[in-house]
This record gives C-alpha cells, structure tokens and sequence, in this order.
C-alpha cells in the first residue's frame, strides 16, 4: 500500500494528537505498551521453553546418549560382537559399552542413594569439560579412584582427596549369609552436568572397576548410542531392535524421558495458545483507539471529503496510523524480549533477593540455570501474528471514517 505525500502527511498528523487530544494519545500509548508487553512475553515465554527442552536434551545425551542397548537380566555377555553390530548401523555415530547401577555411598556418618556408572575411558574423558575440581585424568583401572557429582559432594561433605566408601547389597555369600560389599575409592574430582538429579546421584569410574564392584566378571550391562538425527534415532535403531530381540531391548531418549518431554510440549503449547490472547487484546486496543480518533476528527474528515479526498485515501490514513501503532509496539516489543532474555538470571536474583524466594531451585528445575533458546521461525510467526492482528484492527474504524458523509457532518457546521 503506497501513501501519497497528502495521505502520509495526515497519518503522521494523527500519530501525534495535538494538546487538546491527550486523551486521544494516551489510549494509543496504552496501545503500543500492550502490544509492546504481549509480544515481549510470547519471546520470552517461547525462548525459555525452548531453551529448556534444548539443554535438557543436551545434558541428558551428554550422559546417556540418544539410546541404550540394554539386555534382558542386566548382563551382555556377548557385548563385543552387539557392540561391533550397533556401530556398523548406518546413522550411529557412537556406540560405547556402560555399566550403569544403583548403589549407596557413605561418608563421616553420612549414606547417599547413588547411581554407580563403569565408563571407558573416551566416554570419561568427555567429562573434562564438567570437571569444577580435581583431575578426571586420574582415574584409571585398578586405581580405585572416581568422579562424583557437586550435589553428591555437597550432600555428603566430600572433597577433592576424601575417601567415599560404596556398598553393593550383592556381595558375597558366607556361612553367616550374603554380606554386603564395601569398597572404598577416593574422589578424585568433582563435575556439574547441569542437571540436579545427575549432579546428586552420579559416580564415574572405570569400567573394569565397575566390573569388579559388582562382581560382573567380563560383562556389561548396556550399550551407549549416539545417532546423528536424535528425533529419528528409532527409525536408525530400528535394524538393530530387530535383530536383538529376545535377547536385548533399545530405549531411546524419547521413551526414557517421554513423560517428561511430553509434559515439556504440552505446558509450551498451552503457554504460546494463552499467551497468544494478549496479542488479540492488544488489537482490542489498537480498535477502540482509532474509533475514538476517528470520533474526535470526523469534521476534519468531512472537510477532507469536500476538498477531494477519496474514500481510498481515508482508508489508507487509518489503516497506517493504526498499523504503524502497532508496528512500533511489536518491534518494541522484540526488543524488551530480547533484553529480557539476556538478563534473565539477573532478574530472577533480584526478585528473589526482593520476595526471600528461591524461584529457580534446581531440585523441582532439573536444571541448575535458567536456559534460553531463540527460534527464529518463533519469534516471526510472533511478529506475523502481531503485524496482522494489528492490521485487521485498522479496517473497522478505517471503513468507519471512509463512510462518513460530508453532508450530514458539516450541515449544523
């Protein structure tokens, strides 16, 4: 829609009322802090509930992998030759043996449930990364030495040096009956995935270690996957699930963790469908502030008509005074998501410093800190929706103005 320079030179007039329609400017101001206010909250919303799922996946398959070859009764005894199928699969770009088993620990007085993780020594190496103290380089087989998590640590009051002492109930059996096992390893450093429950529960060692603790002999208990495409890791897997079954079971991400991420998909959609009404209010408003602009200048549109302007010309007066409304609102309003995002751990400290509330307690969180995702795709369909619900709210008054009759307006004038 091209304005001519007469039709640009009104509309900017009527974006900035004069001093007598204060009135008038401080409904359209309302109208661009709301739109403002709806589309910031919709890329605020949509970034963080992306950013969640993201780094939760992230985290997860750091550890896990996109699957586990698991076999039934917990031993592989034929592991090798799984392990040598599994990675021949075409799209798997990992496959590692794992033992995975959870155990107690004990420390000064103090007992932990713990999830025990034999690991080979690329997949420890891995952990680098996630290492705050220590040297992960340590460990070694035979060197009784492991990794624990920063929440375990902090749980139990061990250090860098300290000696934590793991219990397997399935120890040996005696004449006195099955007495459990109790091994002592000494932490040589401590990691933070970023995840609570790992960071709470996790002990990294060898995986000939884990083979003796639990008394496994040469077998393992599972195989870790890694696929190039993680949202088609069952279509990959799916050759390998075929020819190990009766004797193994694949598990994907989507399967460990469907409750979760299910749950994840339904909140971020009942959120964007919700949050979505603030977006139509705001057109509301964009509406009631032109009827009333247009209200306040029906002689002024009368005069117009009678100095030749076209119902098309007034039309498109309107029509931009209202969408240029809420055009500014949306681009204000990317802007303020965006800073918001980028001091989004600030703003939740301080708020909490206000109420003496934790609002990110990573125990009902997952996740240590507040994550955030920007999806392009997102945020223009956020400004689509804007940009139109913004234009649909110019026609009514826009039609209302082109159709007033000169005759009946100014025969009292």
């Amino acid at each position: 829609m091209i304005l001519s320079p007469f039709e640009w030179t009104i509309a900017k007039r009527y974006l900035l009322p004069g001093k007598g329609e204060a009135f008038i400017a401080l409904v359209a101001s309302i109208s661009i802090g709301v739109v403002m206010l709806s589309v910031a909250m919709l890329v605020v919303v949509m970034s963080v509930m992306n950013g969640f799922r993201a780094e939760l996946l992230d985290k997860i398959v750091g550890l896990n992998g996109h699957a586990i070859v698991q076999a039934y009764g917990g031993r592989m005894d034929d592991w090798e030759n799984i392990l040598q199928e599994v990675r021949q699969t075409p799209g798997v770009v990992r496959a590692s043996p794992l033992i995975e088993q959870p155990l107690l620990t004990s420390f000064n007085g103090r007992v932990e449930a713990i999830l025990v993780r034999g690991n080979t020594p690329q997949d420890i190496r891995n952990l680098s990364s996630k290492v705050v103290s220590g040297n992960i380089d340590e460990l070694a087989p035979g060197a009784r030495k492991v990794a624990i998590g920063i929440r375990l640590a902090e749980n139990i009051g061990a250090r860098v040096g300290d000696t934590i002492t793991v219990i397997n109930p399935q120890g040996r059996s005696t004449p006195f009956g099955t007495l459990p096992r109790q091994v002592g390893y000494e932490v040589a450093a401590i990691f933070e995935v970023g995840v609570y429950d790992y960071d709470g529960a996790f002990v990294v060692m060898p995986m000939p270690d884990a083979q003796t603790l639990l008394l496994l002999g040469d077998t393992v208990q599972m195989i870790e996957v890694t696929v190039n495409d993680a949202d088609k890791v069952g279509e990959i897997l799916a050759p390998v699930q075929r020819s190990l079954q009766g004797r193994a079971v694949v598990s994907d991400w989507k399967t460990i963790n469907a409750t979760l991420f299910e749950a994840l998909q339904v909140e971020r959609a009942a959120m964007a469908f919700a949050l979505s009404f603030m977006v139509l209010v705001a057109a509301f408003n964009i509406l009631s502030s032109l009827v009333m602009l247009v209200r306040a200048k029906t002689r002024d549109i009368a005069i117009m008509r009678t100095m030749g302007a076209t119902r098309q010309s007034l039309m498109k007066i309107f029509v931009t005074t209202g969408f240029t409304i809420g055009a500014i609102g949306t681009l204000a309003g990317l802007a303020f998501g965006f800073l918001i995002l980028a001091g989004r751990k600030q703003i939740v400290e301080v708020i909490g410093a206000l109420t003496g509330q934790n609002l990110w307690d990573p125990q009902y969180r997952f996740l240590t800190t507040i994550p955030s995702k920007i999806d392009g795709m997102e945020v223009g369909m956020i400004v689509l929706l804007a940009l139109l619900l913004s234009f649909l709210a110019t026609l009514y008054p826009a039609w209302k103005a082109a159709s007033t009759d000169p005759v009946q307006v100014l025969r009292y004038e």
